[in-house]
């Protein structure tokens, strides 16, 4: 009897462990096509999240549009800093779109095709490694796609390759420094000029072609094939109205002082019909130059029209009447682009880098816009599609 009840445990046992590794052996870790799928975000500051900490805009007070606090860009793992210094990826960043799907913001605030060093560390889309580290965005996807179900890739790039920064600083210091019966255009200063040349247009395109074929370089490394995710393109939305369409008028400092808007008419009109416009173009030309065959195009240049900054409509806390971003009238009645700030923010919780970023409304209404190309499994174009929250965000339709 015991020799029998040996083998019967014995057998039990070989039984149990047979078992066991045939379900090790049948496990899979998440990696591609397998684990919860993912949204990942890569690209420039109107990606990242840059400005989404503030809801709206007010000059006697901080506290009215303060939506996410001092921790808004805190993204490494203990939630007590950033893991790159100055990329300001906020928590109300587009890539977090929820239902089930992972996020993923890889961007950062500053970048353009190519990772630059210097003062601040920004990681292009590239596979810059300097060993210590520092990282290219196309490097960091290849190794977050390695281990995660990537199903899209959102992009947002070109921008500071046309030195979108410095030609905004150029527009505000001509309206600063001129006065309204002889006025200083930017249009035609030939530090921004440059910038719109044929030459430099065919540069920068080829520079973004490069970058996305980096990105599907990146994810055939991980092991996806072209067909098992989509790269998704969006184009620059306009962050400020054409000239007829500012509330505060050309005459005195007021549109810088107050409105945080320093643009003369002529230049707004520009910087909408000619400088976004050619920086779009650019965008959707490259798309087409690169070759990729898994690709589609989010068109976002309308997306904040009746919201941006200094707008008519819209405007700062203090001339709607209302004293906080929790009530309900706020989303609509304030805007969604941060104003342009000046070294008199130095000393307050702002940051000049946020100038003329889409805010926390904005952030939240990309969000929706990701969400829905996600869930419809198309691109197209995303603008607002009525007053109001729903479900804590803009209603934004996607066409």
């Amino acid at each position: 009897m015991k020799i029998h009840r040996s083998s019967s445990v014995a057998s039990a046992f070989l039984l149990t462990a047979a078992a066991l590794v045939v379900s090790t052996s049948t496990a899979h870790a998440d990696g591609p096509g397998a684990g919860t799928p993912y949204v990942v975000s890569v690209g420039d500051s109107y990606i990242s999240g840059e400005a989404g900490r503030w809801a709206g805009s007010s000059n006697n007070s901080e506290t009215p549009a303060d939506a996410l606090g001092a921790h808004a860009y805190h993204d490494n793992a203990a939630g007590t800093g950033e893991t790159i210094p100055k990329c300001h990826r906020s928590r109300s960043a587009e890539a977090y779109i929820g239902g089930g799907v992972g996020g993923m913001n890889l961007a950062c605030s500053g970048a353009s095709t190519g990772t630059t060093t210097g003062d601040d560390f920004k990681p292009g889309l590239d596979f810059y490694d300097d060993g210590n580290g520092h990282l290219g965005q196309a490097k960091l996807l290849q190794q977050f796609a390695a281990t995660h179900n990537v199903k899209l890739v959102v992009v947002s790039i070109g921008g500071n390759d046309f030195n979108f920064a410095s030609i905004v600083t150029s527009c505000v210091t001509d309206f600063l420094t001129s006065p309204t019966w002889f006025k200083d255009y930017c249009k035609d200063d030939s530090s921004v000029v440059a910038n719109f040349t044929t030459a430099n247009i065919t540069a920068v395109r080829a520079r973004i072609a490069t970058s996305f074929q980096n990105l599907r370089t990146a994810m055939r490394n991980a092991g996806y094939a072209d067909n098992a995710w989509t790269l998704q393109v969006q184009t620059y939305p306009s962050p400020i109205p054409a000239g007829s369409g500012f509330r505060y008028g050309e005459s005195g400092y007021g549109r810088q002082n107050t409105g945080g808007c320093g643009f003369w008419n002529a230049d707004a009109d520009w910087a909408n019909s000619t400088a976004l416009a050619t920086i779009n173009n650019t965008v959707r030309a490259a798309v087409g130059q690169s070759g990729l065959s898994n690709t589609r195009i989010l068109e976002l240049q309308s997306a904040f029209n009746g919201r941006r900054l200094c707008e008519s409509g819209v405007g700062l806390y203090e001339e709607t009447g209302l004293s906080s971003w929790t009530q309900p009238a706020a989303v609509d009645r304030t805007e969604w682009i941060n104003q342009i700030r000046t070294v008199t923010t130095i000393g307050s919780d702002y940051f000049i880098q946020e100038s003329l970023h889409p805010n926390y409304w904005a952030q939240l209404a990309l969000r929706s816009c990701i969400r829905q190309s996600y869930t419809l499994n198309h691109a197209g174009t995303c603008t607002i599609a009525g007053p109001g929250l729903l479900n804590g965000e803009p209603r934004m339709s996607l066409s």
